[in-house]
C-alpha cells in the first residue's frame, strides 16, 4: 500500500494515492469518453467546444495512467455509428487528432507512451490518418503505456471481421472448423495484441457499453462515473481505481 502522507491537504498530484494498492493496479483500462456535447450545452457553447475540452482531458488521464503504471489505456474516440452525427461535428472531430497529436506528441514521447489504434482507420480522412500514423511511427519504439485510440471502431463489426478471417482460413484449409474456439477467435480480433480490460469506465452517468469491446469486456469490472468527460480528472480516475480494488473478481466462480 502507498504510505499515508503527513500532509492532509490533497492536491491534483497526490489525491488519495496513499490509499491505492500498487499491487492491484489494472493492467488494461478502457474508457468510454461520454458527455462532451452535454458539457458544452450546459455552458451554452457549441458541441465542438466540448470535444475540444474532452481532448484536454485525454492528455490529463493519459499522463496520470502512465504515472500509475497502467500498461494499456484504450479510449473510445469515434465509433462506426458516430458518422450519423451532423457533418460539421464529424469534420471537427476528424480534425482533432491532427491538432491534438501535433501539440501532445512531444509529451507522449517524453512519457515513453506508445500510440496505437484499433478500428477501421483506413476509412478516416487522409489528414486524420496521416496524423495518427505519424504519431504511431514516432512512438513505435516506446516501451511504456500503450495509448490505444479506438477510431471508427465498432465491436460487432470487429467480431464479424474476425469471423470472416476464420472462415477464409477454413476455406484455405489452414484450420479445421473444430479448431475454432474462444482463443482462436480472440487472436483474429483487432485487440489480439492486448489483454482484455480489467476495468471499463464510462463517464456522464450513462449505463451502456455502446458497441465498445463487446467481446473483450465479458469479465471486466464496469464503473459508470457521473462526471461528464471534460470534467473527469486525475482525482476521478483514482476514485475509479479504488472502487475497482474494493471489488472481488470471480470470473463466474465463487
Amino acid at each position: 500500500m502507498f504510505k499515508k502522507s503527513r500532509n492532509k491537504k490533497k492536491t491534483s498530484s497526490n489525491i488519495d494515492l496513499q490509499e491505492l494498492d500498487i499491487h492491484n493496479i489494472p493492467k488494461h483500462v478502457a474508457i468510454i469518453m461520454d458527455g462532451n456535447g452535454r458539457w458544452a450545452k450546459k455552458r451554452k457553447m457549441p458541441r465542438i467546444k466540448g470535444h475540444y475540452q474532452g481532448m484536454q482531458t485525454v492528455k490529463t488521464i493519459t499522463k496520470q495512467a502512465s504515472d500509475l503504471g497502467i500498461e494499456y489505456l484504450t479510449l473510445y474516440t469515434f465509433s462506426t455509428e458516430n458518422w450519423t452525427r451532423p457533418e460539421s461535428e464529424v469534420n471537427y472531430i476528424m480534425n482533432l487528432p491532427v491538432d491534438f497529436l501535433k501539440t501532445f506528441l512531444p509529451e507522449l514521447i517524453e512519457k515513453n507512451v506508445k500510440v496505437e489504434t484499433i478500428g477501421f482507420i483506413s476509412n478516416l480522412p487522409n489528414s486524420t490518418l496521416k496524423a495518427i500514423e505519424q504519431a504511431k511511427d514516432q512512438t513505435k519504439n516506446n516501451t511504456g503505456l500503450k495509448l490505444i485510440f479506438a477510431m471508427n471502431y465498432g465491436g460487432r463489426a470487429e467480431i464479424v471481421d474476425g469471423v470472416k478471417a476464420l472462415y477464409r482460413k477454413v476455406q484455405a484449409k489452414e484450420i479445421a472448423i473444430d479448431d475454432i474456439d474462444e482463443e482462436l477467435l480472440s487472436s483474429n480480433l483487432m485487440t489480439k495484441s492486448y489483454p482484455d480490460p480489467e476495468l471499463l469506465i464510462r463517464t456522464s452517468g450513462e449505463q451502456r457499453i455502446s458497441n465498445f469491446l463487446i467481446w473483450q469486456v465479458s469479465y471486466s469490472e464496469f464503473i459508470f462515473n457521473e462526471k461528464l468527460w471534460p470534467d473527469f480528472d486525475s482525482e476521478e480516475l483514482i476514485k475509479c481505481l479504488k472502487i475497482y480494488q474494493n471489488r472481488q473478481r470471480r470470473f463466474g466462480g465463487l
